[in-house]
């Protein structure tokens, strides 16, 4: 069990590759022998598909030489040996090859596995224009009568209109389509993917140009993004002729416009990529986006024509395989500086401009926002004072308040009065303490009696008191509440319902998960946007351990006595939870096997599932109800929101046993 866990094929997961022989024109055999070498390589990888160029056994530059019956037979011969030697090859090769077919010549792909032929693809669309002129030597897939043909003593599925599904590998269904094909308005891999193919093959030769090799990268990428489907691309490399052209063995691997690999250029020997495809993930965003359904329907007659050819492979998953595709610790958060710098100019501005929008459609002028000292409303407050550049109104207008309660520190204190200076707000302090004893005395709360008793209706007395006062501030001021509660908050249910920090007139943070508000307020700070000295204090911001603050801790103790990620786990694993849960519908058992693939230097298995049950008890069990009825707040992200008016409805009761089953095949290991 320990090792199938630690199988990439365990969880919705297959390995592929791109490979690029080395070629020699007009000679099959040793092409032959080049192209199992690298399958073999692969297969030692635990690899379930390779795919291997255009016309790669008998080489694409060969010219009128393809109608030479001695190169004809040939090239089949060179298949004869690939299908020979793939019955101790545990993966599917697809290579190409010319094919004579009903006195017609043809450029296919022969689909290879076991021994077996499963189906041969022939091209589509022939170029014959500029360098190209295929159609003088071959005819395309449209010309075709066969639909099945003899070929090595088997009988072979024909057409262009085949799909390959592996019936032992969830999800892994591919089509295949040969160089041009791709290059076309609507391709045919293009009604394959609605047919099912979540991965798409592409068998070119594909000389090299200046510049057509970032218009590869646009065609492959946006193919793949379209489809919702991975793209590998394999061209011709060093061995073609350089009569007129040249050829640099570029190979490329996208899901879902995600570059996942890619070769070095211009090798002088072959080489491969690989990379771990997430099939369950590409099913998922299929059933997630309607239109894609919208789409089979529309194109009924395309895929109905489609054959399917189903067999197995022995992939063994009794092994461990570990995974290997860089999976984000922040999915939040661009592990690229540029990106990372793109990615908070934008969300930034997001939530700037809903604000904006929200004040100035309501008619307001003014806001009405607590200030702690800690990271949440540090960002808010940010927010608002752009908002109030934008919409060319002095940024006294930012009524701002920090509400000292029993457990405020001097930090947070100090820090809340710098920020808010720094900014240019309306400062105010308005000690709570007196009316929160007010309300535990007329509750009856041992706490007014002079007792330690610091239960949760002390704690959310404070919250309570902190928001009514906001509440009141904003009708006094024909202002508005601006909220300052985060996503990790609200998916954990780590606020306080209703008149409380749950509560808002507008809440910018909303969609805003903590992890992604650490950059924000470290960019902000990087960037000098409130000065020197406002910097320093946002970066103190940064380096405050994230605290409620609620309960008083002894005296002399440099640390809170209460310690918000200590009661509900690391925001960097619980934000990578919520981030796989929430967009993708994964189940706990596979948000730990990426977890572990992510964190495993920094946090145990063991670690990664106490705080993944943390999380799936919290988000499903106990905090939908909170979830239900939040404020407004602009959706900043493609990782979701939890508003029932957005990307999240569920019901306030449901259960979590089926989450908390999937846990337990999570193993107990260190």
């Amino acid at each position: 069990m320990t090792d199938e866990f630690f199988n990439l094929y365990s969880h919705g997961f297959a390995r592929v590759a791109v490979a690029i022989p080395r070629c020699k024109i007009a000679d099959p055999a040793f092409n032959a022998a080049q192209t199992i070498a690298l399958a073999r390589q692969a297969q030692e990888r635990g690899t379930a598909l390779v795919v291997f160029p255009e016309l790669g056994l008998s080489a694409y530059t060969c010219d009128d030489l393809f109608h030479q019956s001695a190169l004809l037979d040939a090239s089949i011969a060179a298949l004869d040996t690939v299908v020979s030697a793939s019955h101790d090859i545990d993966l599917v090769m697809i290579v190409g090859l010319p094919l004579r077919v009903d006195h017609q010549l043809f450029n296919c792909a022969a689909v290879v596995a076991k021994g077996r032929i499963l189906g041969l693809v022939p091209k589509t669309f022939l170029p014959n224009y500029n360098e190209f002129y295929e159609a003088r030597q071959f005819s395309p897939a449209a010309s075709a009568v066969a639909t099945q043909v003899q070929l090595l003593g088997q009988d072979v599925p024909f057409g262009a209109n085949l799909l390959f599904d592996v019936a032992n590998v969830a999800n892994l269904r591919f089509h295949v389509e040969i160089c041009e094909d791709v290059w076309v308005p609507i391709p045919p891999s293009s009604f394959g993917a609605l047919a099912g193919a979540t991965v798409l093959v592409n068998l070119s030769a594909s000389n090299i140009l200046a510049g057509k090799s970032y218009y590869r990268h646009q065609l492959v990428a946006q193919q793949s993004a379209r489809c919702l489907a991975a793209y590998l691309y394999s061209s011709a490399g060093l061995g073609e002729s350089t009569t007129d052209l040249a050829w640099d063995g570029q190979a490329l691997i996208y899901e879902k416009g995600e570059l996942l690999s890619e070769s070095e250029r211009f090798l002088d020997d072959s080489h491969m990529i690989f990379a771990d495809v997430d099939l369950e993930r590409l099913s998922r965003d299929r059933m997630r986006q309607t239109t894609f359904g919208d789409s089979v329907r529309r194109h009924a007659a395309e895929v109905a024509q489609f054959r399917v050819v189903r067999f197995e492979l022995p992939v063994a998953r009794s092994e461990a395989l570990p995974l290997q595709r860089a999976i984000a610790r922040f999915p939040y958060v661009p592990a690229d500086a540029a990106l990372r710098d793109e990615r908070c100019t934008e969300v930034y501005n997001i939530q700037v401009q809903a604000l904006v929008q929200r004040l100035s459609q309501a008619g307001i002028q003014k806001v009405v926002i607590g200030v702690s000292g800690g990271l949440d409303s540090t960002q808010a407050l940010l927010v608002c004072a752009k908002a109030m550049d934008r919409l060319g109104l002095p940024r006294a207008n930012i009524l701002a308040y920090t509400m000292p309660g029993f457990a405020t520190s001097e930090r947070t204190l100090r820090q809340a009065n710098e920020l808010m200076e720094a900014i240019g707000a309306t400062a105010q302090t308005i000690d709570i303490r007196p009316s929160c004893i007010q309300m535990l005395k007329d509750l009856g709360h041992p706490y007014a009696e002079g007792k330690e008793e610091y239960d949760i209706t002390f704690e959310n007395v404070q919250a309570g008191e902190r928001t009514s006062h906001l509440f009141r501030l904003a009708n006094f001021h024909n202002a508005i509440v601006i909220g300052t509660g985060d996503l990790s908050e609200l998916a954990l249910g780590w606020c306080t319902y209703g008149v409380g920090d749950h509560m808002s007139h507008y809440n910018v943070n909303g969609s805003v998960p903590k992890t992604l508000i650490s950059h924000l307020v470290r960019w902000v700070a990087e960037k000098g946007v409130i000065g020197t000295e406002g910097s320093a204090t946002l970066l103190a911001v940064l380096e405050t351990e994230i605290s409620p603050e609620l309960v008083p801790g002894r005296e002399g103790d440099a640390k809170p006595a209460q310690s918000t990620e200590s009661s509900i786990g690391p925001y960097e694993l619980q934000d990578f939870n919520l981030y796989h849960i929430l967009r993708y519908g994964f189940a706990p058992s596979k948000v730990a096997f990426l977890s572990y693939s992510a964190w495993h230097e920094r946090h145990s298995l063991a670690t990664i599932k106490k705080h993944l049950g943390t999380f799936v008890w919290r988000f499903f069990k106990t905090s939908q109800f909170k979830r239900s009825c939040v404020p407004n707040g602009p959706k900043v992200g493609t990782g979701g929101s939890l508003s029932p008016r957005g990307d999240w409805r569920a019901p306030s009761d449901s259960e979590a046993t089926v989450w908390l089953e999937d846990l337990k095949k999570i193993p107990d290991v260190d």
